[in-house]
């Protein structure tokens, strides 16, 4: 790269910093530092370097001025600058400031995100291609700014090399109000889920905003209402913890993997040296960073080489002679092979590495890595156990008392899924027919046994089916959420044999509603088009089983009338409560 001279405009500027949190931890992930003129807007002063044709350097400059004064903070978290997306194109010739910075000050470049912002519309791609290459060889990592209000084209967002994507303001502030940017939203964590990418919202300003984007699975923010900018990296500041609905582990014998948390919702920063540092610099590190609970040591590329546990780690050095014996020779005299897993694992990934080490080691950090196998951060051990800790006691309280079945939000998020991958799948509405009738004749005692029969019929069926999701909504209301293939054995099973209490029928109705890729949106919609269907059901005399589709009217009843009687939990009846139950005869398929 070709050294560019800084212009003199940058002789006067100031950096401010922002953190970005985890908001399910609390903690830090990283640092946004902004250099800013003393005097004026930075938008002021590239308008003035592009009119005298300094941008591109002036630019950089920024970029570089703002790790500079980061370093005199000694934050060692993950720290993010600006870079106009016009000056990427220049990277080849440009850079030079970005890296002469990162000498100076002993950082990484993969300790560093560029975060690229718009405007796009004017950049030559075949340049900017090319200066993506070169940002990215030399170890950095990259961010695509301000998504939803700028114009960065939509194929940026599956380039390899982009890590991270940043909502912009209009997005966060607008989804709380507003469904279709709710939407918007929720389709974008999917997309960054299904990436492997990171996803961060930024200027929130409200509780409103913040509670709405956790709730559609936003786990990176920043903002003033989390922590304002300010003139010193806050890297040790903490929020309180968002945890809840995301972390609940819906029971089944196979969990689905791929509706669980992912590692990067426990993710803490990690406190990184080179594979070269020795004990003295470990000891350091430990010492000035007193929530670390390991050293990361990483090679040229920023690939995690060595770990480095901290409590034996202090069991070596302070012992007889620990010092002496370590403190000015290679760290790695001391560390251990880091166990790692990728950005896109699940918990339950974690916890087979975790289970499959050795049991010393059981508790130490496992290293989550990108897909160039550089370090990203951190989970503590002591985390996992707390989340999931934390999330069978929200489990238990989602189920339903009655049945022990999860209520709806189990579904809602196997359909949410579903849709996100472009699946077919089915979801069935099933109540009891005449239920208050039950109640009132043989007793709320008989009405419990009805239902606890009929949740445990649901469970069995989906039993050992990773593809079967069944809840327990309230009363006599059950929903599952099947692939077609195991759709009509879970149909049969429910109505071609009826149900009884002390001897006299009891049916049901069971309203399907089949999805193709793309007919519906979300769990809501779902639900609104089972309704009519449900009704269509109820209508139709004994135990039934009707079936729709989205976007047409048509309704295709598949079952009608009674079946066999099936005795539910009940003592043997009084001989006058006996009833004879009329023989099943299959409706044709409408």
């Amino acid at each position: 790269m070709h050294h560019v001279r800084v212009p003199a405009l940058l002789d006067d500027v100031q950096v401010v910093y922002q953190p970005v949190f985890n908001l399910h931890t609390g903690g830090v992930m990283a640092v946004e530092a902004k250099a800013r003129p003393t005097n004026g807007s930075v938008r002021s002063l590239l308008r003035h370097a592009a009119d005298t044709g300094q941008l591109t350097p002036t630019d950089y400059g920024l970029a570089a001025a703002a790790i500079r004064r980061a370093a005199e903070h000694d934050t060692r978290i993950p720290l993010h600058v600006n870079l106009l997306a016009v000056s990427v194109g220049r990277a080849h010739v440009a850079a030079a400031p970005l890296l002469e910075a990162l000498r100076e000050t002993g950082r990484r470049p993969a300790d560093v995100v560029l975060e690229l912002n718009p405007p796009f519309s004017s950049v030559r791609w075949s340049a900017f291609r090319q200066g993506v290459t070169v940002l990215r060889d030399a170890g950095f990592r990259l961010a695509v700014d301000k998504i939803g209000d700028g114009d960065a084209p939509v194929t940026l967002l599956g380039w390899p090399e982009i890590d991270l994507i940043k909502l912009d303001r209009s997005l966060t502030a607008g989804a709380p109000h507003e469904p279709r940017l709710r939407a918007t939203v929720e389709s974008m964590v999917a997309l960054c889920e299904r990436g492997d990418l990171q996803l961060i919202a930024e200027a929130i300003t409200t509780p409103d905003e913040l509670e709405t984007l956790h709730g559609l699975g936003i786990r990176l923010a920043q903002g003033d209402l989390l922590c304002p900018a300010s003139h010193r990296p806050t890297g040790h500041v903490t929020i309180t913890p968002m945890t809840g609905d995301p972390l609940v582990v819906v029971p089944a014998e196979q969990p689905d993997r791929t509706a669980t948390p992912k590692v990067t919702e426990l993710m803490h920063p990690a406190t990184t040296l080179p594979a070269t540092a020795t004990a003295d610099d470990v000891r350091s590190a430990f010492a000035t960073d007193q929530e670390a609970s390991c050293v990361v040591l990483l090679d040229d590329a920023g690939r995690p080489e060595w770990m480095i546990d901290r409590n034996r780690f202090l069991l070596a050095v302070t012992g007889p002679y620990g010092h002496a014996l370590h403190a000015r020779r290679s760290a790695t005299r001391l560390a251990d092979k880091p166990r790692v897993v990728p950005i896109g694992a699940t918990v339950f990934d974690l916890l087979d590495v975790l289970s499959g080490g050795e049991r010393s080691r059981g508790t130490d950090d496992v290293i989550v890595v990108d897909a160039a196998f550089r370090c990203l951060g951190v989970v503590r051990a002591t985390d996992l156990v707390r989340a999931v800790a934390d999330s069978k006691v929200e489990e238990a309280a989602a189920l339903n008392p009655l049945t022990r079945l999860p209520g709806s939000a189990s579904v809602d998020r196997s359909v949410t899924r579903r849709i996100r991958d472009g699946d077919v799948f089915a979801v069935g509405w099933l109540d009891i027919d005449a239920f208050k009738t039950v109640n009132d004749r043989f007793g709320f005692a008989a009405g419990d046994d009805l239902i606890r029969d009929v949740g445990r019929c649901l469970a069995e069926a989906a039993e050992n089916q990773a593809d079967i999701r069944v809840s327990h909504i309230g009363g006599d209301d059950f929903v599952f959420v099947s692939a077609l293939d195991h759709l009509m054995p879970l149909a049969n099973r429910l109505i071609d044999t009826a149900w009884a209490v002390n001897g006299v029928p009891v049916s049901l109705s069971l309203a399907t509603l089949v999805c193709a890729a793309g007919s519906v949106t979300g769990y809501r919609e779902v639900s609104r088009m089972l309704a009519p269907l449900k009704l269509r059901a109820k209508a139709i005399t004994g135990s039934s089983w009707v079936v729709g589709r989205p976007g047409t009217e048509r309704i295709d009843v598949l079952r009608s009338g009674q079946g066999r009687p099936r005795p539910v939990s009940q003592p043997p009846p009084p001989p006058s409560m006996t009833a004879t139950l009329p023989r099943h005869t299959p409706a044709k398929a409408g």
